[in-house]
């Protein structure tokens, strides 16, 4: 991605996760930016398009960060385990991105559906480590489903306390916190 384009895609998710995506106009991100309209058209079609590189890039991130951490472990508690922390540092480092896509989940616009589609493909995957941990007996028998929604919760959990706390967060407590109230539950 080139530098006016980055700008861009940075200055969009900055004013979408603080304004919201209907309170923010083409001309306020051009003007944030210091480009031409012309020049952001150059790059997106539509504030819609912005919008849906935004999700796109940013689930893509969370979803290969996944893959590759989870991919290095044979246990299944210790994939669930490296889950967690990604889902920490993602929302530590890109605040503005998951405020976004949480504030565009409900609905029924095509912004929500799409919203909807990159959170319920991604609980997938982790309900997919459910299953799999339950069947080879390294978690404990549950609904893969609500465990996998519980720990995409977190995502929900680390935003609020991010929030509440406003100071400097030690992610590694933070995540030893979710490790001791949510991954111990799932040991056999």
């Amino acid at each position: 991605m080139n530098k006016t384009k980055r700008k861009i895609f940075e200055t969009s998710m900055k004013l979408f996760a603080e304004k919201g995506y209907d309170a923010t106009s083409i001309e306020e991100i051009t003007a944030t930016v210091g480009v031409a309209k012309g020049t952001l058209y150059y790059h997106f079609s539509s504030k819609e398009e912005i919008f849906n590189f935004l999700i796109e890039e940013g689930m893509k991130l969370l979803q290969n960060s996944i893959e590759i951490k989870t991919s290095k472990f044979q246990n299944y508690i210790d994939k669930l385990k490296a889950i967690v922390l990604i889902q920490i540092k993602i929302v530590m480092k890109y605040e503005d991105l998951i405020t976004i896509l949480l504030s565009q989940f409900y609905g029924n616009e095509a912004r929500n559906q799409k919203c909807q589609k990159h959170v319920y493909d991604y609980i997938n995957k982790i309900e997919e480590i459910v299953k799999e941990g339950i069947e080879c007996n390294q978690i404990k028998k549950g609904n893969p489903k609500v465990i996998a929604s519980e720990i995409y919760g977190l995502i929900a959990s680390c935003l609020v306390y991010k929030l509440r706390n406003r100071d400097e967060i030690d992610i590694m407590k933070l995540y030893r916190e979710f490790e001791n109230t949510v991954i111990e539950g799932l040991k056999i």
